[in-house]
């Protein structure tokens, strides 16, 4: 039977192997088409693009910006609209032919997608759609895809940080320069099984570059969060819930809306807003309505009050709710209106104003709070603390519990996980995987939280800073630590992540709720010998093998 789409690129893949019909985040074969032709694209534009970097020549900042804006919007749950998809098309032609321009006198063998050339219609993009399919070459090894694939979903969550970052100011070359490396490198016949895992390993450094960055941008922008109360029940009156992870959109609006009566609640994976002083001064962001993005279609339903998705985590939206439901920056969806950027600022009325009609909630809900805010500055200004709580054995062990949530069945593995630490453990958690236990009470260890929430998945960077500063402060590597790190995957950010994690040379990660469809056999048994990768078992089984039980 033929196949309408190929794609593997997400935990929730049909049957753990592909979505062949439908993807099972909604988006339909012609998406998937188009974001398949982007990518193919997006290597030729690598292929030009690295060799003019390697003669020295520089890039100019509206490709860099092109390049991580294209790569974020085939991230799952971004954009399901096929007529952005066409405009990005149209803009990754005219680039690739610029840059093939001047790069002409350097380039010897050239690459079918570096020669390849748009047609002018959606209907002819999508016949040719079939060339840059996953699964076109089925001469290619398996295991040179799996590696190609990886990379690529790896550059497509750096992509995501980049563009945070890149709003805010904070740019790098090297980041910058390695879209185009990494995208190359996926249509370089050369480059073999070795020559492709080091790259991946070489990723996960420049990926650690660019969650640097982020913070960085983050924290000059908006302080160092601290350790903050939210409230988690409504209050009576207009509101907007803002979703995704955009900190500026987020600012923006709070700009707009002050002293409007309008109240600001956050949601998913814009929970950590709260933390940040600049952000946490508006009185008006008022809590955090909801739990992870996989919840919203229901939490969404008939709202009485609007929804601003600022980046990925958007889900096909039921019809209860879709005349309140705003998108803006890379999020799209057919028939959901869309907040464009004019001249840097972006004009909320729209939003503001059907807010302000809806009226929103009729009255109070009884208070209920839980804190974030337990950022890498926060965590370490205590390690004094932390470290001498270790010594004299109040705490035993440390767990990082986080990272993407999503539907699939065998996710309360981690809501059990958390519940079954030993009360002498400290839990970090991050990513909107914490919505599985952050409302529930651990209790203490002396004055700390026994749940320390640090933050976005795009604040992983703080996890990884814990773990180094503690790895020094008690003269060892970070796989000496008694720390343990249990995480879940969904999307590609989480690839990227934990690509990271295994450039530093990371042991003993313990990933679920299933494996990657696009890690072939061989390549999975590559990271099990060097990184002893363990899929999820059962929380008891596997805190018995970390606690030595």
């Amino acid at each position: 039977m033929k196949e309408e789409m190929f794609c593997y690129q997400c935990e929730q893949t049909i049957g753990g192997k592909g979505c062949t019909k439908l993807g099972n985040c909604s988006k339909d074969p012609e998406v998937a088409a188009l974001q398949d032709l982007l990518i193919y694209l997006l290597k030729g534009i690598g292929f030009y693009g690295q060799k003019l970097i390697e003669k020295g020549m520089v890039i100019d900042d509206e490709t860099h910006k092109f390049m991580m804006d294209a790569s974020f919007s085939t991230l799952t749950n971004v954009n399901f609209d096929s007529e952005r998809f066409v405009e990005y098309l149209r803009t990754a032609d005219k680039i690739k032919e610029e840059l093939k321009t001047k790069a002409k006198d350097i380039c010897n063998e050239v690459p079918e997608a570096a020669e390849y050339k748009l047609p002018a219609t959606k209907e002819e993009m999508l016949r040719d759609a079939v060339k840059a399919g996953i699964m076109y070459d089925q001469t290619l090894d398996a295991n040179i895809r799996s590696l190609r694939e990886m990379l690529i979903y790896g550059m497509k969550g750096m992509g995501a940080y980049a563009h945070h970052a890149h709003v805010l100011g904070f740019n790098d070359v090297e980041v910058n320069n390695f879209f185009y490396k990494g995208f190359a490198a996926t249509i370089d016949k050369k480059l073999g099984v070795d020559d492709l895992l080091a790259l991946i390993m070489e990723f996960g450094q420049v990926n650690l570059k660019c969650m640097e960055l982020l913070d960085k941008a983050n924290t000059s922008s908006y302080g160092n969060p601290v350790p903050t109360e939210v409230l988690i029940t409504m209050k009576k009156g207009p509101f907007i819930v803002v979703s995704g992870h955009d900190l500026k959109d987020l600012k923006e609006l709070l700009e707009q809306t002050e002293g409007k009566g309008i109240n600001i609640y956050t949601h998913g994976e814009m929970l950590p807003a709260h933390g940040y002083p600049e952000l946490k001064k508006y009185k008006h962001l008022i809590g955090n309505f909801g739990g992870a993005w996989q919840d919203q279609q229901k939490e969404f339903d008939g709202l009485p009050g609007c929804i601003l998705m600022t980046t990925n985590c958007l889900m096909k939206p039921r019809d209860s709710y879709t005349d309140r439901l705003f998108t803006t920056s890379i999020v799209g969806c057919p028939g959901i209106s869309h907040i464009k950027e004019v001249n840097g600022k972006k004009d909320f009325s729209l939003i503001i104003n059907k807010a302000l009609q809806l009226g929103g909630w009729p009255e109070d809900e009884q208070e209920k709070k839980i804190i974030v805010g337990f950022g890498h500055n926060a965590v370490l200004s205590n390690a004094g603390k932390i470290v001498e709580a270790v010594k004299n054995g109040a705490i035993k062990h440390f767990f990082l519990v986080g990272g993407c949530d999503g539907a699939r069945p065998g996710r309360n593995y981690y809501t059990e996980f958390a519940q079954k630490t030993p009360p002498d453990t400290l839990i970090l958690t991050l990513a909107c995987g914490k919505y599985r236990f952050n409302k529930m009470d651990f209790g203490k260890i002396g004055e700390f939280p026994r749940l320390l929430d640090v933050g976005q998945c795009n604040d992983s960077y703080s996890a990884i800073k814990i773990a180094l500063a503690l790895a020094e402060a008690f003269n060892c590597g970070v796989n000496d630590l008694p720390l343990s790190l249990i995480l879940s995957w969904y999307e590609q950010k989480a690839v990227c992540i934990l690509i990271t994690l295994l450039s530093l040379g990371i042991k003993n990660i313990y990933l679920g709720p299933s494996l990657p469809a696009f890690i072939s056999p061989d390549v999975l048994q590559v990271l099990i010998d060097k990184f002893n990768i363990k899929p999820i078992s059962t929380p008891e089984d596997d805190l018995k093998v970390i606690l030595g039980q």
